[in-house]
């Protein structure tokens, strides 16, 4: 758990390494601590796969669905450190974003956070019939808001408050546009709503 915490942060302040140097110091330190955690996680693989067996047995290393995210994780991290070293080759960059997922091992390590993980997959249908429901929802009232609002939500480019038509818009030489949140159409209409009721930016769309 101590190595996971430390690879976290290790992680996090990676990026505030500079890109433009890929010799200095930092680098190669960097570099070398990489090295470090990928071996000491390379071995507590190896150790478990001698105490519990690798595939073959009932109860064995892989037979365990966290024990196959630890792995994945060990073997491309591995990969990565290898062939980084050897070449440069653009699908790299996918392994090497693939070390996101290392702070992910903290849940297999912890028997609350398996519980909780476990449970929120279970849930997963029950919440979709949720979001099935919220959309419908959504819909019925995109549809009033298209058959009440379609068609008023444009303002003028010189003066928001100014102009309220399209003909003194022009007029006064400025262009006619449609707001970004509107109720012209029902896709539109639908992120509206959502944006309202999310209560993030619904200033705007209520000004």
């Amino acid at each position: 758990m101590i190595l996971i915490a430390l690879n976290s942060v290790k992680l996090a302040l990676d990026s505030y390494l500079p890109n433009d140097s890929p010799d200095s110091n930092i680098i190669y330190a960097s570099k070398l601590i990489d090295i470090f955690f990928n071996t000491m996680f390379a071995i507590e693989c190896l150790i478990k796969c001698l105490a519990l067996g690798f595939v073959m047995d009932y109860g064995s290393y892989l037979r365990n669905g966290w024990n196959q995210l630890d792995f994945f994780i060990v073997v491309t991290s591995m990969i990565d450190m290898i062939l980084g070293s050897i070449v440069d080759i653009a699908a790299l960059r996918i392994l090497r974003m693939l070390r996101m997922l290392r702070p992910l091992r903290v849940i297999s390590h912890n028997v609350a956070m398996k519980l909780i993980v476990s449970a929120l997959f279970e849930s997963v249908g029950s919440i979709f019939n949720v979001i099935i429901v919220v959309v419908v929802v959504w819909l019925m009232f995109a549809i009033l808001a298209i058959n009440l609002l379609a068609g008023k939500s444009f303002y003028c480019s010189i003066g928001i408050y100014t102009y309220h038509t399209q003909y003194e818009c022009n007029n006064a030489g400025g262009s006619w546009e449609r707001f970004d949140s509107n109720y012209d159409n029902i896709m539109q209409a639908m992120m509206t709503l959502f944006v309202v009721s999310t209560l993030e930016g619904w200033p705007d769309v209520m000004l």
